[in-house]
């Protein structure tokens, strides 16, 4: 079943989700992630098994979650269309700020949390990275969160 038309609706915010670990710094660009409890706060973010940052994230205690700004397609495009796996590193292509626990957070973000990894969940090609809140802050960028419609034409640099 094609989920396409639901989702083009629903048109989600997208994020680059960063991990550290002995493995390295790793960031890809994320669009399935949601709030997912109130009471105590966690966040949920779903990483590809086809992604390198999923790699390095399965040894993360802690990942940062980087809410970008409708003005940063360029740092989308970074972090979907290239990939770690051929030896690029896209921090030396970006700017960016260490972040609680070492994470690496991407400046210029709208928004960003860093959170402690409590469960990881296989879905499917995908593993949700249920996160506990560490540290949560905003930047003056101001304007509209980069939706998936703006980034729909970003070819992932892993094969899909």
């Amino acid at each position: 079943m094609d989920l396409g038309p639901f989702t083009e609706a629903a048109d989600p915010s997208m994020l680059v989700v960063t991990a550290g670990s002995g493995a390295g710094s790793s960031g890809c660009l994320v669009g399935f992630h949601t709030q997912c409890s109130i009471d105590p706060p966690r966040y949920a973010v779903a990483l590809s098994k086809a992604n390198h940052t999923y790699s390095v994230a399965v040894d993360s205690s802690v990942l940062g979650v980087n809410l970008l700004a409708a003005s940063q397609v360029a740092v989308a495009r970074l972090f979907g269309g290239e990939t770690a796996d051929d030896g690029t590193d896209k921090f030396d292509l970006c700017d960016w700020v260490e972040g609680p626990g070492g994470v690496r957070l991407v400046s210029g973000s709208r928004a960003w949390l860093v959170g402690t990894v409590l469960h990881r969940i296989d879905v499917g090609d995908h593993v949700i990275h249920v996160l506990e809140p560490v540290e949560v802050g905003t930047t003056p960028v101001g304007g509209a969160p980069l939706r998936h419609r703006a980034a729909g034409s970003i070819h992932p640099g892993h094969p899909e």
